[in-house]
């Protein structure tokens, strides 16, 4: 790596960007790399079309859902410090890493992961997830192996079984309730060296 873009000084704000999220040097570098190969206008900001040269997300039933999270309502692009900040939730946790300054839940954390899957859900942000939006999460991950009966019947169990205060939506306490027993630091997370 001798190109003069494989220098941690060449990224922008990195050792704040690297303390915010808990990437270290290596793995900040690395993300640097792969969002200057999505950049291929090299304007420093990717647009949501950006992302369709990650093949990992064109075959994700949800990829769209996934990239959409990188971009706040009414935001057309996304530059490289937000791009990392988003990537963050993917973090594996680390219990041994301390942080310094003011102690800011870092984004790995599983309140942090839920709170990112829950976003993915809850389309129209209004702190619910509906059952029409549940239904369409289901029909992008199961597609044609299910009936839309089945589809229907699924989407009622999960509400039923999550809606604790019974107004046939599912907020964001009820998600966490509901997933109290699944390994999400395990599920959410990805090795960003390979």
């Amino acid at each position: 790596m001798g190109s003069s873009s494989s220098s941690i000084d060449n990224i922008p704000n990195a050792q704040e960007i690297m303390q915010e999220t808990g990437f270290s040097a290596a793995h900040l570098l690395r993300l640097y790399e792969r969002f200057q190969f999505l950049d291929r206008d090299q304007t420093g900001k990717l647009r949501p079309e950006d992302f369709g040269a990650l093949r990992e997300l064109a075959m994700n039933p949800i990829g769209d859902r996934i990239i959409g999270a990188f971009f706040s309502p009414g935001q057309e692009t996304v530059d490289f410090p937000s791009f990392v900040r988003i990537l963050a939730h993917f973090r594996p946790t680390d219990s041994n890493r301390t942080r310094e300054g003011p102690q800011q839940e870092p984004a790995n954390s599983r309140t942090r992961k839920l709170k990112f899957a829950f976003q993915l859900y809850d389309q129209d942000r209004d702190g619910k997830i509906s059952r029409a939006e549940l239904l369409q999460v289901l029909r992008a991950m199961l597609g044609l192996q299910v009936t839309e009966e089945q589809l229907q019947s699924i989407a009622e169990r999960a509400i039923q079984e999550a809606d604790l205060d019974k107004d046939d939506a599912i907020s964001f306490d009820e998600f966490r309730k509901s997933l109290e027993k699944v390994n999400i630091e395990h599920k959410m997370s990805i090795r960003f060296l390979r």
